[in-house]
């Protein structure tokens, strides 16, 4: 009797410990995990579209979901130190968008595999936003320094001859100075001076040392004309290039926007530049086109992206990308997940999904 009520105790306890070892096996096979994810909208990383998040990151976090089957809910974060707030104080359990790893940010926080490879790159006004003006740089090129010089240097090689042939041309009957008056025969001279500086001279003189002169003084015109020519085209390359933003060595003094809390506002520091931060990406764009900075700084991948959609014609690249960043997606010190979404990224680059993710935002098209 006794036998047969433990048999059925017995019974109902392997039943029961079966059942919560189900239980317990379906939760851990995350089937009905829930996760809380915060992000922040920069694209081509993350995209907000009709309420709706898209893009590289999104995607990848979408198959990342699917892998390990769990339920996403998904907070936006204003910006990066926002988004690294809500990981800090575990409100979320990761945080994906463009977050570089960082060896300050090691030491706070986990990081996945490095998801995608990238670094910073600078941004300008492009052409048609104002980057040259032919028309401009002709006008400041004619008030010169340079220019003033040699037209200083012109009007005085037309005084020197235009007096000599003008005392010797002035008694001669078929001379080029009709009348031995100095007022107004120094006007002919003076013609004939600029003329023949230039080669373009109508008449020649009839004296037998003027035209001696004369030819000399052609020979200097020419010598003359091609120095200014060398001179002027020196000096509209150098215009051109000075006060410009050729690579990371010329940002040094220049009004330069970056996000708040970015790697790229401590570059910027690094590299003596004035930084100018802003709060989102958007505002630095604005601040180009404004003329407020002269240039922006910012992860490579979202500067190429606008570069080659909304900003296109109106802003240009300037130079390869430097320091080198990899993305990460970011965890709470501690975090079990991290562990499994390393497994799965590394698998999704052995069986291909992560390059089509890549391919589908990144390849050149």
């Amino acid at each position: 009797m006794y036998r047969r009520y433990i048999s059925i105790v017995f019974g109902l306890l392997v039943v029961a410990v079966m059942g919560a070892a189900g239980a317990f096996a379906q939760d851990n096979s995350g089937q009905l995990r829930e996760v809380k994810v915060v992000t922040r909208v920069l694209p081509p990383m993350v995209i907000e579209r009709e309420k709706a998040l898209t893009g590289f990151s999104m995607d990848l976090m979408d198959e990342l979901a699917n892998r390990l089957k769990l339920k996403v809910s998904y907070t936006i974060a204003p910006d990066v130190r926002a988004l690294l707030e809500e990981v800090r104080t575990k409100r979320v359990e990761l945080g994906i968008a463009a977050i570089s790893i960082t060896a300050a940010r090691e030491a706070e926080f986990d990081f996945s595999q490095p998801m995608l490879n990238a670094g910073l790159q600078i941004m300008t006004r492009g052409q048609t936003a104002g980057g040259s003006n032919p028309l401009g740089d002709m006008l400041r090129l004619l008030i010169s320094w340079t220019s003033l010089a040699w037209l200083g240097i012109g009007a005085l090689l037309i005084l020197v001859p235009a007096h000599i042939v003008w005392f010797l041309e002035r008694r001669h009957p078929e001379g080029i100075v009709p009348t031995t008056k100095y007022m107004p025969g120094i006007f002919y001279a003076l013609y004939w001076a600029a003329g023949t500086l230039v080669t373009q001279a109508e008449s020649a003189p009839k004296h037998a040392f003027a035209r001696v002169l004369a030819v000399l003084w052609m020979f200097t015109g020419v010598v003359f004309v091609a120095l200014y020519t060398a001179q002027l085209t020196a000096t509209l390359t150098v215009q051109q290039i000075a006060g410009g933003i050729n690579g990371p060595e010329d940002l040094a003094g220049k009004r330069v926007a970056v996000t708040a809390g970015s790697t790229a506002a401590a570059a910027v520091r690094e590299l003596q530049a004035q930084a100018v931060e802003v709060r989102q990406i958007s505002e630095a764009y604005d601040a180009l086109q404004n003329r407020t900075v002269d240039a922006i700084v910012f992860d490579a991948p979202v500067l190429m992206y606008y570069a080659a959609n909304e900003g296109k014609g109106r802003v240009q690249l300037v130079g390869a990308p430097f320091r080198k960043e990899d993305y990460g997606i970011i965890f709470p010190r501690g975090s079990a997940l991290r562990s499994e979404v390393n497994v799965a990224l590394l698998r999704m680059r052995e069986d291909g999904a992560y390059q089509r993710i890549h391919d589908r935002w990144f390849a050149t098209r």
